[in-house]
């Protein structure tokens, strides 16, 4: 299975919402703790090594050649 590029989620804006909808009344830290659960939860339910590789590899590559 190859890392699905193209835009999958339906209703993008309403997901958008929903997931600042749930990091309200947060702190930074819990809001950071919320969102790296929910990564390793998401990898776990892809569970395709390569698709996980390539996915964190895109991520550092687009996080790097952002500027600061």
């Amino acid at each position: 299975m190859a890392l699905n590029r193209e835009p999958n989620i339906p209703d993008q804006d309403v997901f958008y919402a929903e997931l600042i909808h749930a990091q309200r009344d947060l702190t930074d830290e819990q809001a950071d703790m919320m969102l790296a659960k929910l990564v390793l939860i998401l990898c776990n339910h892809i569970g395709d090594r390569e698709v996980l590789r390539e996915a964190i590899a895109l991520a550092r590559d687009n996080t790097l050649a952002s500027p600061v």
